[in-house]
């Protein structure tokens, strides 16, 4: 998952970027909002942090305002000291998803971050989500297929087919397993087994193991 983070405070957005890649995104920093446009429509990211307050000639809500009017989707997180009702209203009107104010922790920010990209992911108008391999999955049909075949999973095997393809290019703990698709802890064993079947329907890279912590789906 590529992110792109607009801000003029350098210490806080290197303590973002290094927190984030450590969470395992890919992150480019911007502290110029002319700059920040130009990448945002050169290139493909799955999320925008936007500082409000940055150098150049259009402010975060004036650079997303103008990305919305090309049609560039991408969602976006306005983070900022502005407080008051008034820009709270502003960043949503011009097409922000959400609003983190400063100072906050950097674990909000990954859960915040988390968020909008699975719910991003899952509410695009384009209901075919291309995944490594070859593979596609249509978020309408809840189905996955391979040179349009439609491969045949199980409830399970789906809610833990979708959970990975919402955080694809991230690890998929099995504390999130437990919370996402059983909504109870389960043994780890069980997790295994559940996924293991479901490897079998698919190529043999697909799914990949993380030792120690889960399973991804890469980008």
């Amino acid at each position: 998952m590529r992110v792109l983070i607009l801000e003029d405070e350098r210490i806080l957005a290197i303590s973002m970027q290094e927190f984030l890649e450590d969470s395992g995104y890919e992150v480019e920093v911007y502290n110029n909002s002319e700059y920040a446009f130009d990448a945002i429509y050169e290139r493909s990211y799955d999320l925008l942090l936007l500082d409000v307050k940055v150098a150049g000639e259009r402010n975060g809500f004036e650079l997303l305002r103008s990305l919305r009017k090309v049609n560039i989707s991408t969602p976006a997180i306005f983070i900022t000291s502005l407080t008051n009702i008034e820009d709270l209203t502003q960043g949503y009107e011009c097409g922000g998803c959400d609003y983190i104010r400063k100072p906050f922790d950097l674990a909000e920010l990954r859960i915040r971050v988390e968020q909008a990209i699975k719910m991003h992911c899952f509410s695009s108008l384009d209901s075919q989500i291309k995944l490594p391999l070859g593979y596609i999955y249509d978020t309408k049909r809840m189905e996955l297929s391979l040179d349009n075949k439609s491969i045949n999973l199980s409830k399970t095997e789906t809610k833990i087919l979708e959970l990975m393809i919402k955080n694809r290019g991230s690890n998929v703990t099995y504390e999130m397993f437990w919370e996402e698709v059983w909504g109870e802890w389960i043994e780890p064993t069980n997790i295994r087994v559940q996924v293991g079947t479901l490897r079998k329907k698919l190529k043999k890279s697909f799914i990949k193991n993380v030792r120690g912590i889960g399973y991804k789906i890469d980008l």
